[in-house]
């Protein structure tokens, strides 16, 4: 059973940044598809970024290209999140996820940054972002 905790969360003001953390353990098989996603109040959970575990592959939503950056730290089994340049509108309850397929795969499948596609999530992390 995958294993997900996010930390890192915070409040900062515009244009600042923060560095997301997703410690995971449990893995069963030897390559994931992990992912980043977010969810507002009132809003749905969308996905901001993806990275396939066994190849480094990385994926980003428009709306967070050339901010943010998605990476792993295979020594310690962490995802990474790097958040630069925050805007008001990236306040959110972020999420780490995990499934067991390849990032490339899921994308040609139409459900890469989709939440439902993933079966493994962690407790979330606060990111709160002021103007």
């Amino acid at each position: 059973q995958v294993q997900l905790v996010e930390s890192g969360g915070g409040s900062v003001q515009a244009g600042g940044s923060l560095r997301l953390s997703c410690a995971a353990s449990g893995y069963t098989y030897s390559s994931y598809c992990m992912g980043w996603f977010r969810q507002a109040p009132g809003k749905e959970r969308e996905g901001v970024a993806a990275i396939y575990t066994g190849g480094g592959s990385t994926y980003y939503a428009d709306s967070v290209k050339g901010r943010f950056t998605i990476s792993q730290d295979n020594a310690i089994n962490t995802l990474l999140l790097q958040t630069n340049s925050l805007k008001p509108e990236d306040t959110a309850m972020y999420y780490c996820a995990a499934v067991s397929e390849s990032c490339a795969y899921l994308r040609w499948k139409g459900g890469l940054l989709v939440p439902s596609t993933y079966n493994y999530w962690g407790q979330g992390t606060q990111v709160t972002v002021s103007s």
